[in-house]
């Protein structure tokens, strides 16, 4: 096989990159290197330009990047920000996205950290920075003047003011191979000189996938392809006994029945027929321990050995507390919730000779790249993971998995195989969003001020991200006898720097740790205290994972208190926020919302009927990866219970915009995608197996749902370091929601889903 700097060298192209691991070792310390997911080696060079950017002879430009296009519009706008860089149309730029065999390793497309690691003085930016000076610096030689004269669009370099003077990009690179190592120097573009990058340009995939050509992984098609299908456990934590592979023997199109420990699959000459034989798979296996019961899942996770820690501790709460003017204190409940994806994980693998190709959705191809090495028992640079869009995902859906299954039924047939899960397969074995009881006790002074803030909370982690050498964190990896990320129980240990990656912390105090502030808020006696148990169900990240949880309890109680103190909720919040880009977005929205000054709930609330109201939320995303505030108005149903939201206002600030409309797309999709975990999400299960596993069972938004209108407020600050954009408008609904609820009925919602049934107890329970 010819590698990709071989052919690279062989077409005479010019190839500038950056990798993006840490064998550079004076990127790292210059802070141009590596994130901190970037840990195994790459054979893909770090230390050369050629890994991210190749420029061929017809001037046209290929681009190679980590980080993938889940439908969040990541391919567009890494396009655009090549074309920025190298003065190109969108049209002339190529993205190669997530291939092992091409692509340089970044980890994992996840945390909102695909635009922090590829749109800053780093990575993809800075690869495009250095070629286009690269290529100045080949035009300045060839056309004999200084490069300060030269200038550049439309892959042409011409002398300023003689505009007939000029070289192609093409004819720079034709007949020559440059391997030049990354220039730390070279400057980006500024934001003001921006012609691409910054503007609302459609999306580059959108034509194929409204026409149907577009290739999702479940419609590649390998010559001789088999089809399989895979056999889960009847219940958690079931364990195989034996297998009567002679019971399907007989059925049509039957190819082999794969048993390796404790995973079963069928492989079959068409689809159904795997199917089929899945379903009629004579196999014996002891039960499973009894599974906590779910009316009682507050009760087990408080009792739970765990581990523990300290985000913050001022040491002086219990005193301060005790000295308050007033206590107002509350528990919040967060359920198991699923990804739920709309179509069913699929990947194709091809494992012969030794060699395996994957055809994956996964969200990390390099690692899923090193699981499936250890899978498969053979060498991880013979393995090649192609990632192909399945079903989108902002987490761990069943992607990961059925990449295993893929390519452990290929390697036993020794023929390409495809897998796609049922709908039941990928529901109750998913990778589930932790759930989490928060307790929350606030100190008011006699003026209302807060003067503590005590967190406490317990939720259940089993599993993630398989990452590079733990394939047991998923299903398939555990069957195959891969042990999950091992569970530790232990005592807190004092923090030794502030952090705040999933906003336990509420964004309202200081967060003061060796004598430094690392929070957005006033609040100086502050304790936050988590508990970690080792889960019945694999789970794993959801679209903010825990963030959403620890802010969902956080605003709900800054709400709480506002109302026992009679402050206005935006007048509140800006009262104890230091940070001012928090308190930017928290401004922005509710001049946009055009919020009136009061207190909640609103005055003269009825008590029958349809009551309306508004309610807001803030957060600083993880402390400082996307500042977002959202505003909520809601109409309740006070006979039936039925909370309909009708419209959410949303201002959002993560540094530059790189496309405007994707932003809006980000924001409007979280804001629905929130509701939708607001209102009805939650995963059941009885004592043995999980009961919600379709879409009668789990209750996500359905067609026909009556949507709000989400108006977007962008502040755009192209002077900052660009944040994530994709999990912060999700982070501040449940909040904004239940805040609504309040403002409208008087009644307070502190457990999500907010079904109609717990609204009807609310309302009965409210003073």
């Amino acid at each position: 096989m010819l590698d990709r700097r071989a052919f690279l060298k062989a077409s005479g192209a010019l190839v500038v990159g950056f990798g993006a691991f840490g064998a550079a070792t004076t990127l790292e310390r210059a802070g141009l290197g590596p994130g901190p997911f970037d840990t195994h080696e790459s054979h893909i060079d770090p230390g050369r330009l050629e890994s991210w950017i190749a420029v061929g002879s017809d001037g046209r430009v290929t681009a190679y990047t980590g980080k993938a296009e889940l439908g969040q519009g990541m391919l567009t706008a890494q396009t655009q920000l090549i074309a920025e860089e190298l003065c190109l149309p969108m049209d002339r730029v190529t993205m190669i996205q997530c291939d092992t065999e091409r692509c340089p390793d970044q980890g994992t497309t996840s945390g909102s950290q695909s635009t922090p690691t590829n749109f800053n003085h780093r990575n993809l930016a800075l690869a495009g920075a250095t070629a286009r000076e690269t290529l100045l610096r080949l035009a300045s030689a060839r056309l004999g003047v200084p490069v300060t004269q030269l200038t550049a669009a439309a892959g042409i370099i011409s002398v300023t003011g003689r505009s007939a003077t000029r070289v192609g990009y093409g004819e720079l690179v034709t007949g020559r191979a440059m391997d030049i190592p990354l220039d730390p120097a070279a400057k980006r573009k500024p934001a003001s000189a921006w012609t691409v990058l910054g503007k609302p340009v459609p999306r580059v995939d959108m034509t194929e996938m409204a026409t149907g050509r577009f290739e999702y992984v479940h419609t590649v098609h390998v010559p001789g392809m088999l089809y399989g299908a895979v056999v889960r456990p009847p219940s958690v934590g079931a364990t195989l006994v034996r297998v009567d592979g002679s019971s399907v023997a007989d059925m049509a199109g039957v190819v082999k029945v794969v048993v390796k420990k404790e995973f079963v699959g069928v492989v079959a000459e068409k689809p159904w027929q795997a199917m089929q034989a899945a379903a009629e798979l004579r196999a014996d296996w002891a039960p499973g321990p009894v599974l906590p019961p779910q009316r009682e899942l507050e009760a087990f996770l408080r009792k739970q050995p765990s581990r523990d820690g300290y985000v913050v501790n001022s040491g002086d709460v219990d005193a301060t507390l005790a000295g308050a003017a007033g206590v107002v204190e509350a528990t919040y409940r967060y359920p198991y919730q699923m990804h739920g994806s709309l179509g069913a994980s699929c990947a194709v693998a091809d494992v012969r000779a030794g060699k395996a190709t994957i055809w994956s959705p996964t969200q990390s191809v390099y690692p899923t790249r090193s699981g499936i090495a250890m899978l498969l028992g053979l060498p991880v640079e013979n393995i090649h993971v192609i990632f192909t869009r399945g079903a989108g995902c902002y987490g761990l859906n069943g992607a990961d998995t059925v990449s295993y299954d893929a390519a452990v039924l290929s390697q036993a047939v020794g023929k390409p195989v495809k897998v796609q899960l049922t709908r039941k397969d990928e529901m109750a074995w998913e990778n589930f969003g932790y759930p989490y009881v928060i307790d929350q006790r606030v100190g008011v002074a006699a003026d209302g001020t807060i003067v503590a803030w005590d967190y406490q909370a317990w939720f259940a982690s089993h599993g993630s991200r398989p990452g590079y050498d733990t394939p047991g964190n998923v299903i398939t990896g555990s069957l195959l006898g891969f042990p999950p990320r091992p569970f530790r129980a232990g005592p807190p240990r004092a923090p030794r720097s502030f952090r705040n990656g999933s906003n336990a912390a509420p964004s309202y105090v200081r967060g003061r740790v060796g004598g430094r502030d690392g929070g957005a808020g006033t609040v100086s006696s502050e304790r936050v205290l988590t508990h970690m148990i080792d889960s019945p169900f694999f789970t794993g990240p959801l679209r903010s994972p825990s963030r959403l949880q620890n802010t969902f309890a956080h605003e709900s109680l800054l709400d709480e208190v506002a109302a026992h103190v009679r402050a206005d909720p935006v007048a509140y919040r800006l009262r104890h926020l230091r940070d001012p880009r928090l308190k930017a977005v928290v401004e922005a929205v509710a001049k946009a919302a055009k919020w009136t000054p009061r207190p909640s709930p609103r005055p003269s609330v009825a008590r029958t009927g349809v009551a309306s109201g508004r309610g807001m939320s803030c957060v600083a995303y993880e402390g400082h990866n996307g500042y977002v505030a959202m505003v909520a108005e809601v109409e309740v149903d006070q006979a039936t219970g039925r909370i309909a939201p009708r419209r959410f206002i949303v201002a959002q600030e993560c540094g530059p915009i790189s496309n405007p409309d994707g932003m809006r797309n980000q924001i409007e999709g979280g804001a629905l995608q929130g509701m939708s975990r607001a209102l009805g999400e939650e995963v059941t299960w009885d004592d043995h197996r999980i009961t919600s596993i379709d879409w009668r069972t789990y209750h996500s938004l359905t067609f026909g749902f009556d949507m709000p209108a989400v108006e977007s407020v962008l502040l755009n600050r192209p002077d900052l370091a660009a944040t994530g954009a994709g999990e912060t408008a999700i982070t501040a609904v449940a909040a904004a929601l239940g805040n609504a609820v309040f403002d409208a009925t008087g009644a307070r919602l502190r457990q999500v889903p907010f079904t109609d049934e717990r609204m009807k107890a609310a309302l009965a329970a409210r003073g």
